[in-house]
Order: structure tokens, then C-alpha cells, then sequence
């Protein structure tokens, strides 16, 4: 087992990142892109990095096993009244599927949370990805919703669960 290492997302790992986000959108369907990754510039990851530093309740997590960029995980917090609120992803390289580092992420962005101020987590997952779907019900999420046709791949539709953690 690699050594696996979780920091905060800085503006010069933008090139990593979006290279990553390549190779994880061309491994599963689970993401809301493919692999194509984010269609954005270094120059704008680089910028969406620092925002999400300079946020509170705002953060991009890296897990590196053996300093290779193997799993995200970000937490955005909402304005005004739902200041309170953040919602969270997580995305794991298919690789590295079931060694835990879903579970360091999540642990991650659980504290970032609590020492931030957040009171009420949610997150939408594809109502047929049971591995995710565990992951966060051993963290306590519930189940709020389903959203039908939340995606469209090809002419499939794929419905998504609501999910929710309240902190308080």
C-alpha cells in the first residue's frame, strides 16, 4: 500500500489537477464530466484554486499516494442565508477504489466543515453507485430525495439520491 497524504489544493497544482480530472472522467460515469475533464484553462483552475483557499467554508483537498494526485475532494460553502450549508464531491483514480481514501477524504472535509462553521453537508450521488453511496451512509448521510434524469449520457437517463448530513 502506498503512504497516502491529504493537503489542501494550492493555485500551482492547477495543470495537476486538471490532468487528473482527465484520467478520472475517462474511468467512470459517475462524475459530472467525462474525459474531456473540466473545461476550463490552467489560468482558471489556477484562479478557482485561490478562490477556494481565500473562501471559509470553501476547500479543495488532494489525496497523493507516494506524491501522485489520486483523489479530490472539495467542500463549497453557500452564501447569506444558507451560510450554513456547503456541499461536498469526492472522486477517487478507479486504481485506487477500495483502499480507504474515500474514507480519508470524508474525514477531511468533516472537520474542515465543523471548524468552519458548517452546520448542514449534502451531496448528490447516482442512485446505482453503491460503493459511494456506503461511504457516505457510514458517515452518517441520509437519504433526502431522489433526482430524476439528474443525468443524461447518451440518450440514458440516470437518477441521483439527495443526500444530506446535518452537523448540529
Amino acid at each position: 500500500m502506498p503512504q497516502i497524504e491529504i493537503c489542501q489544493a494550492v493555485p500551482e497544482d492547477a495543470a495537476e489537477f486538471l490532468a487528473y480530472t482527465k484520467r478520472v472522467g475517462s474511468q467512470s460515469d459517475n462524475l459530472t464530466f467525462g474525459a474531456e475533464g473540466l473545461p476550463i484553462s490552467v489560468e482558471q483552475a489556477h484562479a478557482f484554486l485561490q478562490a477556494m483557499n481565500e473562501e471559509r467554508s470553501s476547500a479543495l483537498f488532494c489525496a497523493r499516494a507516494d506524491g501522485v494526485l489520486v483523489g479530490t475532494a472539495n467542500i463549497n460553502g453557500f452564501p447569506r442565508r444558507m451560510c450554513h450549508r456547503a456541499e461536498l464531491a469526492i472522486s477517487v483514480d478507479q486504481s485506487y477504489w477500495g483502499c480507504g481514501i474515500g474514507t480519508m477524504l470524508m474525514n477531511k472535509l468533516i472537520a474542515y466543515a465543523k471548524e468552519n462553521g458548517v452546520e448542514l453537508l449534502n451531496l448528490e450521488v447516482r442512485k446505482d453507485n453503491a460503493a459511494a453511496i456506503h461511504l457516505y451512509q457510514k458517515f452518517g448521510f441520509q437519504m433526502i430525495g431522489v433526482f430524476p434524469a439528474f443525468f443524461k449520457i447518451g440518450e440514458e437517463y440516470i437518477d441521483f439520491l439527495l443526500m444530506a448530513l446535518d452537523l448540529r
